[in-house]
């Protein structure tokens, strides 16, 4: 048993672990001598066990946790227990002596007997010991250690029961520690000497408006805008309406947001908002502004035509709602030319109850369905 003692000392000048990991996880296994008054058959048992150490840590002392394990260890009275031990200890690694770092290590633990007799109970226990460790691989190790436990005794008023344990395993070191920045020592600057500034006067920019955008061309970020296109403070074209084409190009400028429309801005169908007299196809005097500034569009653009559409809602028979809606399409087109249209560019449908956009249910549904809608064709 003296022999076995000795190997972890003798070793600990000579072995060293060389690269510290954050986390160390090694299986041991090992020999338990115990005292003769315990009552165990044999002068020691084998155990075996797991010993976990966390590295990354900012202390010197490192929290190590283990556990082990002996099963079927007999008594003399020929009874036989199984063993649990579990401690956690503070680990104290010395500073590379040649290719070995030593390390000791102290802590308190509970042991758990399954089979209790007078003499050998369960209870808590402290622990101390050293070992040494020597890596074969940047994370593998061969581990060695030798330890004293103590455990609090019942059977003999307190005095500790004595055991040496001999243990050898391997280390599987993994997990890099993260390196603590450290500030750099401050460099003694030498004084500079001052030189007086040299004052150079600052060019003169004489600055204009050459696209006559009102935006000048220092401030200018597109240079080259067409004469009469409205422009941001940027100097740039805008899209009002959000609808995808700019203000320049875009001749119908207040199309409603999500509205799809062709390249020149303007949306297939547009809603005009058209009142007639209850029950006629007489416009009422209100809608002749509306109908003029539609009719000013068309006349400007006649590569477009018009097909003027009407819809009624679903009172009344859907005959007389077919007729009525036909008259109102006719009454649209007829203002428009007497406003300034071709009539090639026109034409009337009447639909009747057909396409509800609301709900016939309802006095407000029912407004929203009579109406009148221009679809657009660019020739």
């Amino acid at each position: 048993m003296k022999k076995l003692l000795l190997i972890p000392a003798l070793l600990a000048g000579t072995l060293a672990f060389s690269e510290q990991k954050a986390y160390e996880i090694s299986p041991m296994i090992g020999y338990n001598y115990h005292e003769s008054s315990l009552g165990f058959k044999d002068d020691g048992y084998f155990l075996g066990g797991l010993e976990f150490q966390i590295n990354d840590v900012d202390s010197k002392i490192k929290p190590e946790f283990s556990l082990f394990i002996s099963e079927s260890v007999d008594y003399t009275s020929g009874l036989s227990t199984d063993t649990i031990r579990g401690a956690v200890n503070g680990v104290y690694t010395y500073d590379e002596m040649s290719s070995f770092v030593p390390f000791a290590k102290a802590g308190l633990g509970i042991e758990d007997v399954s089979t209790e007799t007078v003499t050998s109970k369960s209870g808590l226990f402290v622990d101390v010991g050293v070992g040494a460790k020597v890596n074969f691989t940047k994370n593998l190790a061969l581990k060695l250690e030798a330890m004293y436990l103590g455990k609090v005794a019942t059977h003999n008023e307190g005095i500790l029961d004595h055991n040496i344990i001999a243990l050898v395993g391997l280390t599987y070191a993994f997990g890099e520690i993260e390196q603590k920045s450290v500030a750099p020592e401050p460099v003694k600057e030498e004084p500079v000497p001052v030189i007086a500034p040299v004052i150079v006067a600052a060019p003169v920019i004489i600055d204009g408006d050459d696209d006559k955008d009102g935006v000048l061309n220092s401030k200018d970020s597109c240079p080259n805008t067409p004469a009469g296109v409205t422009v941001n403070a940027k100097g740039c074209n805008v899209d009002n309406d959000n609808d995808g084409v700019l203000n320049a190009n875009d001749i119908c400028p207040n199309t409603p947001v999500g509205e799809t429309v062709n390249s020149d801005g303007c949306p297939q169908t547009v809603a005009l908002d058209i009142n007639f007299e209850n029950n006629s196809d007489s416009i009422k005097e209100a809608s002749h502004t509306k109908l003029q500034a539609y009719a000013d569009f068309l006349a400007l653009h006649t590569n477009y035509s018009a097909k003027i559409v009407g819809y009624t809602d679903s009172k009344g028979s859907a005959a007389y709602n077919q007729k009525l809606s036909q008259k109102r399409a006719d009454a649209v087109v007829a203002q428009l030319i007497a406003k300034g249209v071709s009539a090639t560019q026109l034409s009337a449908l009447g639909r009747g109850e057909e396409n509800p956009i609301a709900d016939n249910a309802t006095s407000e549904g029912m407004a929203k369905n009579r109406r009148i809608e221009a679809e657009l064709t660019r020739n």
